[in-house]
């Protein structure tokens, strides 16, 4: 079957999962894959194939997009604290009468040896750092982190890919670093700087897991900030192999 008859797959990326996948629906003939990104750091990982960059306008505008470009099946593989983008596809995927495929990596689970806090919120996180941290860790990107900007008494590291637009913390030091991150590299990290208290997403995946790890070395507690609740796909996987396989396994392919 050549591309003119193949199934076309809107991807909604930004992760290495959608990269990954994007890399095997590109070399299989009988589909066609846009990635989509939101744009959301200002040099994206570009993934291979064809992408776009850029929103929507909503789930209006995408459903406006899906049925423009003959779109037969939309991946969502993009992060699991991107709930807006998610909702979105939902209620595009919903309105055009197109299956939804979410590709959704595992959470981090705590070790025995961690010390780990649970925030069921960014605002639920700060609280938690303003009342028991000193010396805090913030590696939860750059568009959050307003929400610790009134804690005087903490000191923070504040890492993200692009400098963040938003108050920041009154006692801080920007960190510009992309992933993937060292376990040795994040340990001399959190001991050079004192770390007492570290605030992560749980985004899982191996890309950002090395501070983890280090907490877990230098038994600094972990304030974890839960996912929110995401819409339900019509098919949820794990991997991108299971979106592969189901994609072949459908009449369309």
């Amino acid at each position: 079957m050549d591309r003119r008859q193949a199934v076309k797959v809107l991807l909604l990326g930004g992760t290495t999962e959608s990269r990954a996948l994007a890399e095997l629906l590109e070399a299989d003939r009988r589909i066609v894959v846009v990635t989509s990104l939101a744009g959301r750091v200002r040099r994206p990982t570009v993934p291979g194939g064809a992408w776009r960059l850029g929103g929507f306008g909503g789930a209006e505008g995408l459903a406006e997009w899906i049925e423009g470009n003959g779109i037969d099946v939309v991946v969502d593989a993009t992060h699991p604290f991107a709930s807006v983008i998610s909702a979105n596809a939902r209620a595009a995927a919903t309105a055009t009468d197109v299956p939804l495929v979410q590709l959704v990596r595992p959470p981090w689970q705590p070790d025995t040896a961690d010390d780990w806090v649970a925030a069921a919120s960014m605002t639920d996180a700060a609280v938690i750092v303003e009342s028991t941290a000193q010396r805090a860790f913030l590696a939860i990107g750059r568009q959050s982190v307003d929400a610790f900007a009134h804690i005087e008494r903490t000191w923070f590291l504040v890492r993200s890919i692009d400098p963040p637009e938003v108050p920041m913390p009154p006692n801080h030091r920007s960190l510009l670093a992309r992933g993937p991150f060292d376990v040795d590299d994040e340990i001399s990290l959190l001991r050079d700087h004192r770390i007492d208290v570290v605030v992560s997403k749980n985004s899982g995946g191996a890309m950002t897991e090395a501070k983890i790890i280090a907490a877990r070395a230098l038994g600094v507690t972990v304030v974890m900030i839960e996912r929110p609740q995401l819409p339900l796909g019509d098919v949820a996987t794990e991997s991108p192999e299971a979106v592969v396989d189901w994609l072949r396994s459908t009449d369309s392919t």
